[in-house]
């Protein structure tokens, strides 16, 4: 594959609600940003639409010739294809992502998942620090519950672009409640933010807005509200410790707006993440992300080295 000469390069960030945009210098350098609402019930051509139109923002001259994007859902980076999402985005199952803002943007154009774009400046760290087969494991617990695995040094993508989706593993904490994607018992059900406040409320009778005042109410003593979150920690933590059995990873990084709760939360995350552990993996320890709001538009800017370039002009 002929790439172009290394240069300016456009990295955009697509969730639920905001859209994020970066030019980017041939130094990694920011040169421009932008950010607007995701035209999130409107439809994929209408998402595709605001994608293009924040793109031109950051580059109205035209300095870039590639552009990387790291997006909701379950993104094939081979075909260019969203072949799974939620309703968070209406109708974006199925939406030829790579082509349709090759098309409108005229650049060529690198896609991937939000959260495996948001790990891969994790992954460069690791390499940086000489391990070229470096693996890790990378979650974000937020809203929903995302993850990523790198092995050997090489980001992993999977039959259709599924590989990372650790919010859909079974939780024995979460068993019999029912999950976005259609089962039961996954973890994201009762690890998520929306899962520790779905939890108070069965615990407490008493539905709450948000996580936030569920941990405010852990902060005052409130028992159920501990229990609430410590729950969730701890079914993260099963997890990723099983995971971490299996993939035998140099670094774990758990990212996301739930652990920034505080230490109740991190505590009960790492105790049962250390319970998991075969011996050769004890001293093992979550860690937070290296990078901060920038990682996403990092990630998906360097996209662009590593993965399939769809060019305008494939639609038709």
């Amino acid at each position: 594959m002929t790439r172009p000469a290394p240069g300016p390069v456009v990295g955009l960030d697509l969730g639920g609600t905001k859209i994020a945009a970066a030019l980017f210098g041939a130094d990694g350098a920011v040169l421009a940003r932008h950010s607007r609402p995701t035209p999130a019930r409107e439809g994929a051509d209408a998402v595709l639409d605001a994608l293009a139109a924040a793109a031109a923002e950051v580059d109205p001259g035209r300095r870039a010739a590639v552009l990387g994007i790291a997006a909701a859902g379950v993104i094939d980076p081979r075909s260019g294809m969203v072949t799974s999402a939620t309703d968070s985005l209406r109708g974006w199952a199925g939406t030829a992502l790579g082509a349709g803002l090759a098309d409108r943007t005229g650049y060529a154009v690198a896609c991937d998942n939000d959260v495996r774009a948001t790990a891969g400046p994790e992954l460069d760290a690791l390499r940086a620090e000489g391990n070229e087969h470096a693996s890790l494991l990378f979650a974000a617990i937020g809203t929903g519950v995302g993850g990523a695995l790198a092995s050997d040094g090489r980001m992993l993508h999977g039959a259709s672009g599924i590989a990372g989706h650790l919010g859909h593993l079974p939780s024995p904490e979460a068993a019999r409640l029912p999950c976005t994607c259609g089962a039961t018992g996954h973890l994201e059900v009762i690890a998520s933010g929306p899962g520790i406040a779905a939890h108070y409320a069965r615990l407490t009778g008493a539905p709450v807005d948000r996580l936030e005042t569920v941990a405010a109410r852990a902060a005052e003593g409130d028992a159920d509200a501990v229990t609430a979150i410590t729950t969730g920690a701890a079914a993260a933590g099963h997890v990723l410790g099983g995971l971490a059995n299996a993939l035998g990873p140099d670094r774990v990084v758990v990212g996301g707006g739930v652990p920034r709760i505080g230490a109740l939360y991190e505590d009960a995350l790492r105790a049962a993440f250390a319970a998991e552990l075969m011996g050769p993996l004890r001293g093992l320890v979550p860690r937070a992300p290296l990078f901060g709001h920038d990682a996403a538009v990092l990630g998906a800017a360097a996209l662009t080295t590593t993965l399939p370039l769809h060019h305008p002009g494939a639609l038709r």
